[in-house]
């Protein structure tokens, strides 16, 4: 995963949207409206640091639930964190994942997204939003985004683009880290990683090859 198509993620979720709307509903009134704003930012496409962190810090979190992300990519090991460990590591994944898409909205150039229709019931609790983004001199990539409904609307639990989970790609690199220095080890090394601004590691949130 490309910091181009990290562009295009957080900004699909940057418009608020009501707890009646449906997923696809969701994600193309996103496009509609955000990828424009964008577009005619030229202190977002310059990479301006503070307007970016603003932008992915009100208007990405609103449609992710990072409690569960986080706990999808923490793994078996959730179940024996502590309640202050299980805190401090929902915070730092937030984090890390906010900054990896404030620093990918800069990188926006221009690419067109299709939004398809989504097949579901009205007691359907967890759909599966697939989009292609459409870029100029290659191929459409696919990306699909895992939503689940809750009491607030539809939220964000999973993003998967080109076939590569980003809660999975993570979890490999977490487990890494626990098995390791456990638990603790991995809340520091998000707080660290945090601090500093720092690029995930290779392989995370990114697609292989």
């Amino acid at each position: 995963m490309t910091r181009t198509f990290l562009a295009t993620l957080a900004v699909l979720f940057a418009t608020a949207a009501t707890a009646q709307d449906a997923p696809d509903a969701i994600v193309r009134k996103a496009v509609d409206e955000v990828l424009a704003a964008v577009k005619a930012d030229k202190a977002l496409q310059s990479g301006n640091t503070e307007k970016i962190m603003q932008l992915a810090e009100a208007k990405v979190l609103p449609h992710f639930d990072f409690d569960r992300m986080t706990r999808l990519a923490v793994g078996r090991a959730w179940q024996q964190a502590t309640p202050e460990q299980r805190t401090a590591l929902a915070k730092e994944f937030r984090t890390l994942i906010v900054r990896t898409y404030g620093t990918a909205i800069s990188q926006y150039r221009n690419q067109t997204v299709e939004v398809k229709p989504v097949k579901m019931s009205a007691a359907d609790k967890e759909v599966l939003v697939r989009t292609e983004v459409k870029q100029q001199g290659g191929p459409p990539i696919p990306i699909d985004y895992g939503m689940e409904k809750a009491d607030a609307g539809w939220k964000v639990y999973d993003v998967v683009v080109d076939g590569v989970s980003l809660v999975t790609t993570y979890r490999g690199s977490f487990n890494d880290q626990i098995q390791k220095s456990g638990v603790d080890g991995l809340v520091k090394t998000l707080q660290e990683r945090n601090k500093s601004g720092g690029a995930p590691p290779k392989g995370e949130a990114k697609k292989p090859g």
